[in-house]
């Protein structure tokens, strides 16, 4: 622990000193939920220490109890806000009164060493700009053609044959980690045309790439993702100034990640003959752009596109591993689609994947139980009340869990903490939910754009495993212990067997 985290800790203690009496006096019988109460000028801190390690888990049970599923919350540091897990307060936060709940300074200024000005991390007319241009680009069937062709060619070349390989090895594999080289092989290759080969026997993250930059990409999401959890808030930026700690891990990742970018930049600058399928191009093409502004582009593409994915079909294949019975019904459904379209390649096409619709169910079940993007936040730029009546102060933030939302009774119902597929079907047809009961891919103006992109992938990579695989998760039945980074991700991986189907599986 660095000499930092240590006066952190003594300033935490001599601040906890007053309430350590006042508590020692009274009854030590409490109920076993405690809620979340507030203390004279420590706020929530006290409960926020006390569960930090499980902050979803905690934020999800005081949710549930509370009558809106809203609640205020104060820690020292003058931060203040409010966490809900109730659509109509997500839908009033993302669409109805849009316009006063920007992503804000607090959240711009955490991960702006990271992200810059990309579009997660931008508000107003640098938003808009990044907006108008990528919402153009992402409605094209070239681009969508595109992005299907490297899909088809990273299932069939690299993931396919790598696990036939761990499967006749009988070795213990990471899928976390290959379904997350395969996200940044296609994200690369979609956002600027370059294949860093990670998913390549040949070569794992290719020379152009450098094998530190998948690290310092993951280092610099999760050590950003961490300063929104410190105790006490300046904390971050003391250790930052003295360049110490995690905060000088974090410039040395950062600054990996930012060479790599603009290598890139300057790369396709040079070569006109570059293709402009790629949206790095387009961006290009506008003159105006900055270099700093397009390296910012490029690594929030690579964010969404690569943990995103990945995370999310890591939770599906655990989920299905302990669920034969829909393992056996997308199987079922493979079968009939194949048939239908008298199809004998080894992957799918557009029109197939849409037709898989119990597919498509399974993949939005286990996105309702394991978002991606667990916690979204906005600040409020001027006072306000919620629909719920729960007042928000100028400069407070507002949260939203999807992660709670996926478990309150009020929006799916008692068996909400169920693994059923079949919540999404009516007559075997998949219906989309609300966006703002379901707000895994936001909602509202900022909704996601790669929505179609993100499913058109994971149902590839979904079908072409399940169909030749069985994917036998170790510790099934035990829920992996997730980070909680920029991502929701499986702390330790997921490990697994792979084992080919027998003919009569799928015949």
């Amino acid at each position: 622990m660095d000499f930092f985290f240590s006066l952190q800790a003594l300033f935490l203690f001599i601040l906890s000193i007053p309430l350590f009496i006042f508590l020692s006096g009274h009854n030590q019988k409490k109920p076993k939920s405690e809620g979340l109460k507030t203390y004279p000028f420590l706020g929530n801190l006290p409960a926020y220490v006390k569960n930090r390690h499980r902050l979803l888990e905690w934020i999800t049970q005081i949710l549930a109890d509370q009558p809106t599923n809203t609640i205020t919350f104060r820690r020292p540091g003058n931060i203040r806000g409010v966490i809900t897990a109730n659509p109509i307060n997500v839908e009033y936060l993302l669409k109805t009164n849009f316009e006063n709940y920007p992503k804000g300074y607090r959240f711009i200024s955490l991960l702006g060493d990271f992200l810059g000005n990309g579009i997660f991390n931008s508000d107003g007319d640098l938003w808009k700009v990044q907006r108008k241009t990528a919402s153009f680009e992402f409605n094209t069937k070239s681009l969508r053609n595109f992005v299907l062709e490297n899909i088809r060619h990273e299932i069939q070349d690299r993931l396919l044959p790598l696990l036939e390989k761990a499967s006749k090895s009988n070795k213990i594999i990471d899928l976390q980690d290959i379904l997350e080289r395969f996200a940044f092989d296609n994200v690369c290759k979609v956002a600027f045309n370059e294949d860093p080969m990670c998913l390549s026997e040949e070569q794992a993250c290719g020379e152009e790439l450098s094998p530190d930059f998948a690290q310092a990409f993951e280092d610099a999401a999760n050590l950003s993702a961490w300063r929104f959890r410190y105790t006490l808030p300046f904390f971050w930026r003391i250790k930052k100034f003295f360049n110490v700690g995690t905060e000088k891990q974090l410039k040395e990742s950062i600054s990996t990640v930012h060479n790599f970018a603009m290598r890139i930049i300057r790369s396709r600058k040079k070569d006109s003959s570059s293709p402009d399928a790629d949206l790095l191009s387009r961006f290009i093409a506008n003159k105006d752009n900055s270099e700093e502004f397009l390296r910012d582009i490029i690594i929030s593409f690579i964010l969404a596109g690569r943990d995103t994915t990945s995370s999310s079909l890591a939770w599906f294949f655990w989920l299905i591993s302990s669920r034969p019975h829909v393992e056996q019904k997308i199987l079922d459904e493979l079968k009939l689609v194949r048939s239908q379209n008298r199809n004998t390649g080894r992957t799918f096409s557009f029109e197939e994947l849409r037709e898989m619709h119990y597919l498509h169910a399974s993949i939005s079940e286990a996105l309702r139980l394991y978002p991606p993007v667990a916690v979204n936040t906005k600040e409020c730029r001027e006072d306000d009340v919620m629909p719920d009546g729960t007042f928000v102060g100028k400069g407070w933030f507002v949260s939203y869990s999807t992660y709670a939302m996926g478990r309150m009774e009020s929006v799916w119902g008692k068996d909400c903490q169920n693994f059923l597929p079949e919540r999404w079907l009516e007559n075997g047809v998949f219906q989309p939910e609300s966006p703002f009961r379901f707000p895994v891919f936001h909602a509202g103006p900022r909704i996601c754009l790669g929505k179609e992109m993100a499913y058109i992938q994971m149902k590839s990579i979904a079908a072409c495993v399940i169909e030749r695989f069985e994917i036998d998760c170790l510790g099934k039945n035990t829920c992996p212990e997730h980070m909680l980074s920029l991502t929701l991700r499986m702390k330790r991986g997921l490990p697994v067997q792979v084992r080919q189907w027998r003919t009569d599986k799928i015949d």
